[in-house]
């Protein structure tokens, strides 16, 4: 296919923190790692096309963190892109620790937060991070700490923007009481819609939600025959009709699919063109989440103790996920 190409106007734009002009459809970098996101990449030839050719295509948004890799991610973005354009925002996470099993453990202390940003702004080669996103609340920490940590290297210069990820809407206002927040990184897609209360409060104050894993479900021409017969409607993919409605879902809504492929990098960034039908709309809006997302819909109410208890629980599940796939 033609390489597309991402402007203002193909899927509009949200500001950043009210000030960065970003166009909505960005790049999650995660999948340029090696096999279960750690190490370098089998290809890093290829990976560093991969990420050249996102910023030819125009999108200027690009989402990272120490955790992948560890570390390999932020190296492998410098050594591309750098010097970078002055439009490009790079999101960097910190907060999630990769250890020697490959599972991830949160780490929320605020010396770690700080030297992690620190770390992260010499393998990136800025002056201070552009977006410094709470990768994920550590049960062990108090809240208000590691949201403290970063409102603190916001001061001092080091970050320029602060965001958050894996938060609820508690965790959220919490968090706005602290620092000016810009940004919410959580799962969110057709299969799964139990941050929709975290969506709703992000487009109320204008602040950018990034659903990540936005393409993930139980296959989308399998799993989902609405989306197949959508994106043959369009001579588009289920994949890129899943993206479009994400796009149409919210004006704040600021997907960041990720992908090693080009192939699949030029289908996510022609979706950004795709109009959906109020009908076609609704339809998909009336498909029904996948049990685990109605487990985490579950898991919403519940106090911050009760989610604490509950990972501990999960916790033997989640290290034998961890070194099955990857848990993030």
């Amino acid at each position: 296919m033609d390489q597309p190409q991402l402007t203002d106007a193909t899927a509009g734009t949200i500001l950043i923190g009210g000030e960065a002009n970003v166009r909505r459809l960005g790049y999650g970098a995660m999948q340029l790692c090696g096999p279960g996101v750690v190490g370098p990449p089998t290809d890093r030839d290829g990976a560093i096309d991969v990420l050249r050719t996102v910023v030819d295509m125009g999108v200027n948004f690009i989402d990272t963190a120490d955790a992948y890799g560890p570390f390999v991610n932020e190296d492998l973005i410098a050594e591309a892109l750098f010097p970078y354009t002055d439009d490009l925002v790079l999101a960097t996470k910190g907060g999630l620790v990769r250890l020697p099993d490959g599972s991830w453990e949160p780490n929320g202390r605020p010396e770690h937060l700080k030297a992690a940003a620190e770390a992260s702004i010499g393998r990136l080669g800025v002056d201070a991070l552009p977006l410094y996103q709470l990768h994920r609340p550590d049960p062990d920490v108090p809240f208000a700490e590691s949201v403290g940590a970063l409102a603190d290297l916001q001061t001092e210069g080091k970050v320029r923007f602060v965001g958050l990820s894996n938060v609820d809407l508690a965790q959220l206002r919490e968090a706005q009481e602290i620092v000016d927040i810009v940004s919410v990184q959580n799962p969110y897609n057709l299969h799964d819609r139990h941050n929709e209360d975290v969506l709703r409060a992000c487009e109320g104050d204008r602040l950018a939600f990034l659903p990540y894993f936005p393409l993930k479900g139980f296959g989308y021409a399998k799993g989902t025959p609405a989306l197949t017969e959508v994106g043959a409607a369009h001579d588009a993919t289920a994949a890129q009709a899943a993206l479009a409605w994400l796009l149409g879902r919210s004006p704040v809504m600021l997907p960041i699919p990720g992908t090693s492929s080009l192939s699949h990098l030029r289908e996510n960034v022609a979706a950004a063109a795709l109009t959906l039908s109020e009908a076609e709309r609704e339809r998909l809006d009336a498909f029904s989440p996948s049990l685990s997302a109605k487990l985490g819909q579950l898991q919403g109410p519940l106090s911050a103790s009760g989610r604490a208890k509950l990972r501990e629980a999960a916790g033997p599940l989640r290290r034998l996920w961890a070194k099955l796939r990857f848990w993030d």
